[in-house]
């Protein structure tokens, strides 16, 4: 009897330590691949501050929650299931997709270069004219654009990381890629939820820190977060380019159309080679440089194209504005009669 429960109990044991040994390895794979999609994960930080600017500071926060359960079921529901049975049963078909994703984040990147460029300050335009109540953004329309970027970028993060346990089995994989899609959603959306209650943190030690120099530091906060939040919009335009031109020039590489990419390669290298100091960082700037010129290119062709036909986002923007003009002709007429 004592023997059969010491028996029981070292199998016990050495289940218990082939988990924690699984575990281990889970964690490691897991750590392993976020790092390999730290670049990405970076992107997916500085794009989302931009979604949240011009919003009430009350609502700030639950649009960012908002985004992250999109995200977190953009990862679960949607990305996740399907790497893993593309990979299975049609890994053939993961470039393609990415690529059609880097096609959408070069367009969005493009077309905000595009609204900059031809922004003109107006003495009287729609927006002005039309009630505030009609001007007000739609969280709806925010939140779905963020999350429709962001299944762009979580599905480069999880294709990153199933392709650093490609060579494990499929249960393995699972728990590694959950592991990720979970660690990576709260590392993103708690970064910038933290960015963007920034100021909200610098006023109140602006107004209630008992020292000065609190009191000093939460005011240059506050003083500088507008420059800091444009900042972050910039780079987030910028990483959309990078990130989508990045994902196509592989895309072609891996499908057979290899120049491209040698080139920017060969590029990289003579960098390298021209500036001894610094290897890694002006390298990695002349790439970076290289996929945001390509982003910018193909996605200001497929903002060309929406717009001739009439299905871009110019082109709606154009229509709200003469239908906001519109109404605002018929409002004055109104009050005349």
């Amino acid at each position: 009897m004592a023997g059969g429960l010491f028996a029981l109990l070292d199998d016990v044991a050495a289940l218990a330590k082939l988990a924690a040994a699984s575990l281990d390895d889970v964690g490691a794979a897991a750590a392993k691949a976020s790092s390999k999609a730290a670049g990405v994960v970076i992107d997916d930080a500085a794009v989302t501050p931009q979604y949240v600017q011009g919003l009430a500071a009350s609502r700030e926060v639950p649009i960012v929650a908002s985004i992250a359960k999109g995200s977190i079921r953009n990862k679960l529901l949607i990305i996740l299931p399907a790497a893993l049975l593309l990979s299975e049963f049609a890994s053939w078909l993961l470039t393609p997709i990415l690529m059609c994703g880097g096609t959408y984040l070069a367009f969005e990147g493009a077309h905000k270069v595009w609204e900059k460029l031809r922004h003109r300050d107006q003495e009287t335009s729609a927006s002005d004219l039309v009630d505030d109540a009609r001007t007000a953004p739609d969280e709806k329309k925010i939140i779905g654009g963020a999350v429709r970027t962001d299944l762009i970028l979580s599905a480069e993060i999880m294709v990153i990381a199933l392709n650093e346990v490609a060579d494990q089995a499929f249960w393995s994989r699972l728990v590694v890629l959950f592991v990720v899609a979970v660690a990576m959603t709260v590392v993103v959306y708690g970064a910038v939820a933290l960015i963007v209650k920034a100021d909200d943190f610098g006023l109140m030690l602006a107004q209630k820190a008992r020292t000065s120099a609190a009191r000093r530091f939460g005011l240059g906060l506050v003083r500088s977060m507008p420059a800091v939040m444009a900042t972050i919009s910039a780079v987030g335009t910028v990483a959309m380019l990078w990130v989508g031109g990045h994902i196509l020039l592989v895309g072609v590489d891996e499908l057979g159309w290899h120049w491209p990419y040698s080139l920017v390669h060969d590029l990289q290298h003579e960098v390298e080679h021209a500036v001894p100091f610094a290897v890694g960082a002006f390298g990695w700037l002349t790439n970076t440089a290289c996929s945001a010129v390509v982003g910018l290119l193909v996605g200001a062709v497929v903002v060309t194209l929406l717009n001739v036909l009439g299905v871009g986002h110019g082109a709606h923007a154009d229509a709200d504005a003469h239908e906001g003009a519109d109404l605002t002709a018929d409002d004055a007429a109104g009050d005349q009669h």
